[in-house]
């Protein structure tokens, strides 16, 4: 972490807001000490920003941590919160969405329009006999019906579990068992890089192992010929939209599941974060009303993230419908047809924000400044960056070659266990420094924390924590409260001591204790800069940030080890230029397995091919070694430090702990060889 903290603290420029957006920005800097000097009674303020169907009698319950409730005994409906009370105050006609197929197939969806398509997907799920009490599995492409799937369930009360169109059958039989999903909504297919990609196949497969399973909702997208199962499957044409669309919205209180999401852990088993439905609300919809300073009248906001992530969850289906705005949804990938797709959908749509990935923008630069030069940006005024750390070139590329140096950037930190950005500058108030997230949102509190969890000083690294509960938290891992309270709760606080106790916490400008001993520990490094901002530098431990996922190495590991030629195996996170970091695996063959010359290479391939197979695409390794043994301790511990060493080709740290010190130079010349990227 050192040479990273090192690297960072020489930046030294700084953009100020623009004053057209400062002047009427939705929220200026008295936000801070209005947090600052009343934290609950802030988020009380927020909450009322919704529609409730009945008051809540306290904001927060903690007497149970680290088991929050947030405004306990509150009644409201999330789908009349994002599409009814629009329609209602007259709103009916606005764009909700405008969405764009990767072939160059168009919807234009008004509220009223998708009020419609949400409350006959409601009585669809209710005729299928899905209640408050169930989960459904949502496994779509970036088609309107995604959003429309999320409504539904939220209006009925169905916890929903989406899960990213581009998992594998068994990553998706694995959560379907897990959420305990009665019913699977999917599609035929989706568009992918000019081609549609099957998604009811593999449906098909993991409910072979999902005899829990009811009934699949399928949508027809792509025409694909596809498997069929009589009295399960059902055709969305068939089944929803020829339902009524006569349905009234029931409330649920507060703390109701609205839906699971799950994210890797450092063990093979992925972690159902779960999310209620009136905190998270009042968080997702705040934010986005507070970060990217919608004007819903006249904003077109673009969130190009999947909704299977919860980018997409808090920002495409919930914050911005929540708040009335208008966005664009695109089904396909940024280099299909060309390479100047986004920036022609920009120019088309006139969008006005747009939120993207890191790796998005280095791929964006990497393609050349004259590709974003060819379109008309001008109608862009905020930009917005998730999914991990911006390097500050990619900012300031960002900020020129899109926002014609003149758009703020705001950089924004927040986690699947946060439901809704964390840290972030105000864009109407803050001076942005390239690269750094800044300060924590009012009524948020955030620390950075040595190993003993005292807060460091001003230019100092360590781990990043929250001190205090907020509405949008997870409140569980599903089915594992014991997991959620160690992987979460554990390292830094056990509710009986504070620790850093009297030590300043970043909230904005005010002070906060964890006075009643529960901090939450993100899992992130970070360095709080001379000037108090803080800068995040990814994960600490062993799970890998590629492409904004979070991935398991556990989980790759596993798959790796599944592969019959395969004895063990140990995989890290390298530097990346483009995806942030990439999965670097190294690799013991079984003793009678052939790995010389072209059956080497062959079987590289192979286990390439075996890890999307079984994990999915985004899990590929870039890289595999085979290895004939890998370093570990003499308590047999791998030591994945020093391959993290190798993998970025760095001088090794200490070996001496090592039980055979010669095998790391046989493994970095291994790294040398030829062949060894495939």
């Amino acid at each position: 972490m050192t040479e990273t903290l090192e690297n960072l603290l020489h930046e030294s420029r700084r953009f100020v807001p623009p004053p057209q957006l400062a002047s009427a920005a939705n929220v200026t800097a008295g936000a801070y000490d209005e947090a600052a000097a009343d934290r609950l009674a802030f988020w009380d303020r927020q909450a009322r920003r919704l529609d409730w169907a009945q008051e809540w009698t306290r904001t927060l319950d903690w007497s149970d941590a680290p088991f929050a409730r947030w405004f306990v005994g509150g009644r409201l409906n999330v789908a009349h919160n994002c599409v009814d009370r629009h329609v209602a105050a007259g709103l009916g006609d606005r764009v909700a969405l405008f969405w764009e197929g990767e072939p160059g197939d168009t919807r234009v969806i008004t509220y009223a329009e998708l009020g419609v398509m949400v409350r006959q997907a409601a009585n669809a799920l209710t005729d299928l006999g899905v209640g408050s009490t169930d989960r459904v599995a949502i496994y779509l492409p970036m088609i309107p019906e995604a959003v429309v799937a999320m409504l539904a369930c939220a209006r009925i009360g169905a916890t929903h579990s989406v899960v990213f169109g581009g998992f594998s059958a068994e990553a998706l039989s694995g959560r379907i068992i897990d959420a305990g999903a009665k019913v699977v909504i999917t599609a035929d297919g989706g568009y992918r890089r000019g081609r549609p990609s099957g998604l009811k196949s593999i449906v098909d497969e993991a409910l072979t192992r999902c005899p829990v399973v009811e009934h699949t909702l399928v949508v027809r997208r792509t025409g694909q010929d596809v498997g069929w199962t009589a009295g399960r499957d059902l055709w969305w044409h068939d089944t929803v939209a020829t339902a009524s669309d006569l349905h009234e919205a029931q409330p649920f209180d507060a703390e109701h599941p609205l839906f699971i999401l799950y994210t890797s852990g450092t063990t093979a088993h992925p972690k159902g974060i779960l999310h209620t439905t009136g905190g998270y609300l009042t968080q997702a919809a705040y934010t986005h009303h507070a970060v990217f300073d919608l004007k819903p009248g006249t904003d077109v906001f673009w969130c190009t993230a999947d909704v299977g992530w919860v980018t997409g969850h808090s920002y495409i289906a919930y914050g911005p419908l929540a708040n009335g705005a208008t966005q664009v949804m695109y089904e396909g990938t940024p280099d299909t047809p060309h390479q100047g797709r986004f920036w022609e959908l920009i120019e088309k749509y006139r969008v006005t924000i747009l939120y993207t990935a890191p790796t998005a923008i280095r791929t964006f630069a990497k393609w050349g400044d004259d590709i974003p030069a060819q379109f008309d940006l001008t109608s862009l005024r905020l930009l917005g960056s998730v999914g991990e750390p911006i390097n500050p070139e990619a900012w300031m590329w960002y900020r020129e070659q899109i926002g014609g140096d003149r758009c703020p950037v705001v950089d924004t930190w927040w986690q699947t266990e946060t439901g809704g950005i964390m840290i972030s500058p105000l864009p109407g108030v803050t001076r942005c420094k390239p690269g750094s997230a800044m300060r924590p949102l009012p009524g948020i509190t955030a620390d950075v924390v040595d190993d003993a969890g005292a807060s460091v000083p001003a230019g100092g690294g360590g781990f990043l924590v929250l001190r205090e509960p907020w509405p949008g938290m997870l409140r569980t891992i599903w089915g594992d409260d014991q997991r959620f309270r160690d992987t979460y709760w554990s390292r830094f606080g056990t509710g009986t001591s504070a620790p850093g106790s009297g030590a300043r916490a970043a909230n904005g400008g005010g002070t906060a204790l964890a006075e009643h001993g529960w901090v939450y520990f993100a899992g992130d490094g970070a360095k709080r800069d001379e000037d108090g901002d803080l800068w995040l530098l990814g994960r600490v431990d062993d799970v890998m940030l590629v492409s904004g996922h979070n991935i398991s190495t556990t989980e790759v590991e596993s798959a790796l080890v599944s592969h019959p030629a395969v004895a063990e195996a140990a995989v890290v996170g390298a530097t990346d230029p483009i995806t942030g970091q990439a999965i670097v695996a190294f690799t013991i063959p079984l003793g009678d397995v052939d790995t010389a010359g072209e059956a080497g290479e062959k079987l590289l391939a192979e286990l390439r091919r075996h890890v999307a197979d079984t994990l999915g695409p985004i899990a590929k390794p870039r890289q595999i070694l085979l290895v004939g043994e890998l370093p570990k301790t003499r308590s047999g511990k791998i030591m994945r430090r020093l391959l993290r060493d190798v993998a970025e080709h760095r001088s090794l740290g200490d070996v001496t702990t090592l039980q055979d010190s010669t095998v790391m130079d046989l493994i970095a010349t291994k790294m040398d060889e030829p062949h060894a990227a495939d």
